[in-house]
């Protein structure tokens, strides 16, 4: 195995379990690894400390061990294990209420470079490092071990997320599928609601996980209320409310095939079609005509605005001229849910840019709950950077 020394002193990041080691704390490196390789990282004095994927860029190795137990033939059926053993710690995993979720969550389940999504027997993968993408054979192998009869196909969808400069042949396909199984979209329960997941066509993995508790809220206030839900997807949001009693509902996105999967979910669902109505158009425009008062929720989850930290100042002026208009727009006594996913904008970043646009809106604000991201897209003590879902709950007067 190649062989990392680091740097004198730069090592007490990985004594912390921290599960990155950059490029600038490498003093030496013993071999000639290609990127995905495993390799062993040691102290300056030549301790162990860990084995990783090795890459070429700011993270040169993400830890994947802080014991050599990486080279073992069971590594990932007993990694994956654990992570299934948390979504059961979660009430996910054998809900009859809940047949989707997320069994790996990059650095939170000590898997760097991995996302597994769960739907119903359906896992739909993304690698995000080379060296996991090298392993998605072992790991389409693990995954059968770990849900037997259970699993109905495993799903390969790299070819947005794997590094395109490695030379990969990133072609999105399938790993597996059992006997049978011939379907690329899949009806899935969330909370006893019903959707409709292609994996093949939809955004990401086919459906934002992420949001399973915080729809879960918006359906609590949703009663009775006339509500705007903004870069809607596949309409979760909407759905939720709609089951709660929403007096109505425009669900707003600027993807037709987006759109028309809201409609299906309305259907399936068994909703009156006059409740909801779909608007394909941009959000950020609808949001800046529509009347004022029509809406008393409002519910701004957008795209991530800043995916790098260069892009950071230019993502939290445009949250905050978006959620000035949202906090503008919605009718006294109403509800703003806001949301950022940019895990480069903190919660304090984004509490700041929502101050400043109810400042600039010029109306009474209150805070009443700050919002996170669900157990299953959990947060590795060690990594605080995982927790990248942040919202808030506003109260307009």
């Amino acid at each position: 195995m190649v062989k990392i020394f680091l740097r004198k002193g730069r090592d007490e990041s990985l004594r912390r379990f921290h599960p990155w080691v950059f490029s600038g704390a490498i003093a030496q490196i013993v071999g000639s690894p290609e990127e995905g390789d495993i390799v062993a990282v040691h102290s300056a004095d030549g301790t162990f400390l860990a084995c990783g994927h090795y890459q070429i860029g700011s993270i040169a190795v993400r830890i994947l061990s802080f014991d050599s137990d990486v080279l073992s033939p069971d590594f990932w059926t007993i990694m994956l294990s654990r992570a299934l053993e948390v979504r059961k710690a979660c009430g996910l995993h054998g809900s009859s209420q809940t047949t989707c979720y997320r069994l790996v969550h990059g650095e939170g389940d000590n898997l760097p470079g991995l996302i597994i999504d769960y739907y119903d027997g359906v896992c739909v993968m993304q690698a995000h490092s080379v060296g996991m993408f090298r392993a998605k054979k072992q790991i389409a192998d693990a995954l059968q071990k770990i849900y037997g009869d259970q699993l109905k196909a495993v799903y390969d969808k790299s070819s947005g997320t794997a590094p395109f400069k490695a030379g990969l042949d990133l072609v999105d396909g399938y790993m597996y599928k059992a006997p049978g199984f011939n379907d690329d979209e899949q009806t899935v329960l969330e909370n006893g609601h019903r959707f409709m997941v292609n994996w093949t066509e939809g955004q990401k993995t086919g459906f934002f996980l992420d949001q399973r508790e915080n729809r879960a809220l918006v359906g609590r206030h949703a009663k009775g209320r006339t509500v705007l839900n903004l870069f809607c997807y596949t309409g979760g949001f909407s759905i939720y409310a709609l089951a709660a009693g929403a007096l109505h509902v425009d669900s707003v996105d600027s993807s037709k095939k987006a759109m028309e999967m809201v409609d299906r979910n309305v259907v399936l669902n068994g909703f009156d079609p006059s409740l909801h109505t779909s608007r394909c158009t941009d959000a950020i425009d609808f949001l800046k005509d529509a009347p004022a008062d029509r809406y008393d929720l409002i519910i701004v989850d957008p795209p991530a605005f800043a995916k790098h930290r260069g892009a950071l100042r230019n993502a939290l002026r445009a949250y905050q001229r978006l959620n000035a208009a949202a906090i503008s727009k919605v009718a006294p006594g109403g509800l703003v849910f806001t949301y950022s996913c940019s895990q480069v904008v903190d919660k304090e970043a984004f509490a700041l840019a929502v101050f400043s646009a109810a400042a600039s809106a010029g109306r009474s604000v209150r805070i009443l709950d700050r919002l996170n991201q669900p157990c299953d897209h959990s947060v590795n003590i060690y990594h605080p950077e995982g927790e990248y879902l942040k919202g808030l709950l506003l109260y307009v007067e």
